[in-house]
């Protein structure tokens, strides 16, 4: 990846950020984006490598284009795009106002699509590139307390095999990652269901995966031309192979896993 040019959104933290520093690492050239300048410039910092800080907010569809071109002339090309930035939700659907829906699909599922649509025709057009998706194992399967969240990162899995499908024999690659519990703010930073932000985080993400380890796998299925990745180990790698192997026992761990007070224990960890 010596001198390629990669743009990664939700650079600022996280796995953005861990993929940063790898593909630095391998001496690709870096474009940074995200709404925090400072958490991006400090990422930056982090990379011994030519970068540019280009913030965005991921909802400003119409700015989108010009930002494309901005990030293509820089070096004339974009070789790798990593759409990762995103938030998460806490919330039961009954519970959940509608706006939740509408914040989540336009930040998760509308504004990377808007991204890639942009870039599409300037990779294809120079023959090819990478684009890495970053989804989840609840893109993969409905998981209690996300069904916002489940629904952007299904629609993000969908449009981007489409994509693929349409674009491989043109030379564009796509990767799909549907990463587990991974120690980030994802957390922290999802929404209630009134739209208010959580504030904390939870087990399962505090004891997940470091943003690194699983920046090193992503970077390493890239390298073997994997088109669909699960980042996720135990019950969460279980939920994924089930979904696709036996649906009905994982409808029914599921349902049983919510009358077993999942989404009671979440709130009162919420409320803590």
């Amino acid at each position: 990846m010596k001198d390629q040019v990669w743009w990664i959104t939700g650079a600022s933290s996280g796995i953005g950020a861990a993929l940063a520093r790898a593909l630095a690492a391998r001496g690709a050239k870096l474009i940074l984006s995200g709404r925090n300048i400072a958490a991006l410039e400090t990422v930056a910092a982090e990379c011994d490598t030519e970068t540019l800080v280009l913030p965005f907010e991921a909802t400003g569809y119409e700015a989108i284009p010009g930002l494309a071109e901005q990030a293509w002339s820089w070096h004339g090309r974009i070789d790798g795009l990593v759409n990762n930035a995103g938030i998460s939700q806490r919330s039961l659907a009954i519970e959940t106002d509608f706006s939740v829906y509408q914040q989540i699909i336009a930040i998760d599922l509308l504004a990377p699509i808007a991204l890639t649509q942009a870039l599409l025709p300037r990779m294809v057009g120079a023959g090819g590139g990478q684009i890495v998706a970053i989804s989840s194992v609840a893109g993969i399967a409905g998981v209690p307390l996300r069904s916002a969240y489940s629904a952007a990162k299904h629609g993000l899995i969908g449009y981007h095999d489409a994509v693929r499908a349409e674009n491989e024999h043109l030379g564009l690659k796509i990767l799909v990652v549907a990463p587990g519990s991974v120690r980030t703010n994802v957390s922290r930073n999802a929404l209630n269901a009134d739209g208010s932000v959580r504030g904390t985080s939870d087990a399962a993400i505090e004891n997940g995966l470091s943003p690194d380890a699983a920046a090193a796998q992503m970077l390493a299925a890239v390298d073997a031309g994997i088109r669909e990745l699960v980042v996720a180990e135990g019950a969460e790698a279980m939920i994924a192979g089930l979904r696709r192997s036996d649906p009905d026992a994982l409808f029914d761990r599921m349902s049983a896993m919510v009358q077993a007070g999942y989404a009671a224990q979440m709130k009162a960890t919420s409320a803590s």
